[in-house]
């Protein structure tokens, strides 16, 4: 299975719908805080061009947010992107 990397807050519920998401499928993720590490932030930003978040990686392939997330989710495509 491929690394997922979920950019996070602790006030976002986005996030937490993201997590609990991956959570339910037993996928497990790393998760950078960006409010914990505001470094990451700027690095995230800098990185995909996005202020929002979550913003979530599977290996190297940017998903976007928890919307994204769920409808590849929704569309059976989640699961081809975890094992490819």
């Amino acid at each position: 299975m491929k690394e997922v990397t979920l950019y996070s807050a602790d006030w976002c519920p986005y996030c937490n719908r993201a997590k609990k998401l991956l959570e339910t499928k037993g996928v497990a993720y790393t998760e950078i805080n960006v409010d914990q590490f505001p470094g990451k932030r700027e690095e995230i930003v800098n990185k995909t061009g996005m202020k929002t978040i979550p913003q979530i990686f599977i290996g190297d392939h940017f998903v976007g947010g928890y919307s994204e997330l769920s409808a590849i989710e929704a569309s059976g495509e989640l699961d081809t992107l975890l094992k490819s």
